[in-house]
């Protein structure tokens, strides 16, 4: 089956959905199938994988509490028709369409079996909803949706109604398993580990540096790596010293170092204070093996299995982190349990079980034998998009 897939974020960002879209195309394509992705490309030095069409330079809006760098207009339409037309797709699978992204625009400009995808559980940002009424064009066209988090099929209902079938986001387990940690590790003092942006309130650092005094009190000698893109000065300005020198900034790590950051240390930390429809984090540490700490939002929760999969705390407060850290820490045989039921659970998110759910979703859609066309609805673009526009 030929399947053309489209993200609608920036390629060169990390991102969840970026992750998801890059994991399923393999993941397809291990099954057999012809995949395209189309793609935002923020940096044009960035390595494509021979998979990826460029979708053109994106810019920056705020969205679900984050920034996305997104692309729009006539030129992106241009680029999104000449793709499709090219492609000549069994099937057309796009990721957050409510939003005027590529994902809408290939919406708008194809005919034949549309798959669709929902990540998000939250409502859209005043940018991305200015013209949301003619988004609800595109969703007409849509053949099927699915949607990564019973949060996430719940946002869909409430604002585009309808219904979705549950598929979740997936782990390539065997990525992550017999992983060797990074240079220097593991120490005999505990190790703790954050991946996110830095400088993103709702990812939770400052909640987690909150409470790091505590957990030094206690276990003196505790090291905090951090990963993600940021300003590091800023996330510690305010931060004692006695935590910051506890602190290693990793930076924007590969895919490679994260496996091998997540097999460096003793617990998982994930303090997101909102903003997630599922939790794809969190399964990356499970697969590695290391015990996940989580702040108790709807959407770990389901993934943690309340807490028989991972420990819980209460999401935004610093001292109930430090608390379940601290007890943790002191607790091997926990950690131990935790370790073998995160590893079983995150296997039920393996990419080739996940994948045969999407394969079952598209032969659903194109038993009629129906392809993919060309049919762009040129005047909706030109209602939205000033010349030139690239937003």
């Amino acid at each position: 089956m030929r399947v053309g897939i489209v993200c609608p974020y920036d390629w060169t960002s990390p991102g969840g959905v970026k992750a998801h879209v890059h994991d399923q195309a393999l993941a397809l394509q291990r099954l057999g199938h012809e995949v395209s992705v189309l793609a935002p490309v923020d940096d044009d030095d960035y390595p494509l994988e021979p998979f990826v069409v460029d979708g053109g330079k994106p810019v920056s809006v705020p969205y679900n509490g984050s920034v996305a760098k997104v692309n729009f207009g006539p030129v992106s339409a241009a680029r999104v028709r000449r793709w499709i037309k090219d492609g000549d797709f069994d099937v057309l699978h796009v990721h957050e369409p409510a939003s005027p992204t590529l994902s809408v625009l290939a919406c708008w400009a194809a005919r034949g079996p549309i798959v669709a995808t929902w990540h998000s559980s939250q409502t859209r940002s005043r940018a991305l909803t200015a013209a949301y009424y003619l988004v609800q064009t595109a969703m007409e066209k849509i053949s099927a949706r699915i949607a990564v988090s019973e949060a996430a099929r719940q946002t869909l209902v409430k604002h585009l109604g309808g219904d979705a079938v549950l598929i979740p986001n997936g782990v390539t387990c065997a990525d992550f398993e017999d992983a060797r940690p990074l240079d220097g590790y593991p120490r005999s003092a505990p190790t703790l580990f954050f991946i996110g942006r830095i400088d993103e309130p709702r990812k939770g650092l400052h909640v987690l540096l909150e409470a790091m005094p505590a957990i030094l009190e206690v276990y003196p000698d505790t090291q905090l790596l951090v990963a993600g893109p940021g300003d590091q000065d800023d996330a510690i300005e305010d931060v004692p010293e006695a935590v910051s020198r506890q602190v290693r900034f990793l930076g924007l790590v590969s895919d490679a170092d994260k496996v091998r950051a997540f097999a460096s240390a003793d617990i998982y930390v994930a303090p997101n204070t909102g903003g997630e429809s599922f939790g794809i984090v969190l399964l990356e540490a499970m697969a590695a093996g290391t015990p996940v700490v989580a702040s108790d939002l709807e959407a770990f929760a389901r993934v943690l299995e309340d807490g028989r999969a991972g420990a819980m705390f209460t999401s935004e407060d610093s001292a109930d982190l430090a608390r379940t850290v601290i007890e943790l820490l002191g607790d091997p045989a926990r950690r131990e349990t935790l370790r073998r039921a995160g590893r079983v659970r995150a296997r039920q998110f393996d990419w080739a079980v996940v994948a045969r759910e999407i394969e079952q979703v598209y032969e659903s859609v194109t038993t009629s034998g129906e392809r993919v066309e060309n049919d762009m609805r040129g005047q909706f673009v030109g209602r939205l998009a000033r010349p030139r526009d690239e937003a």
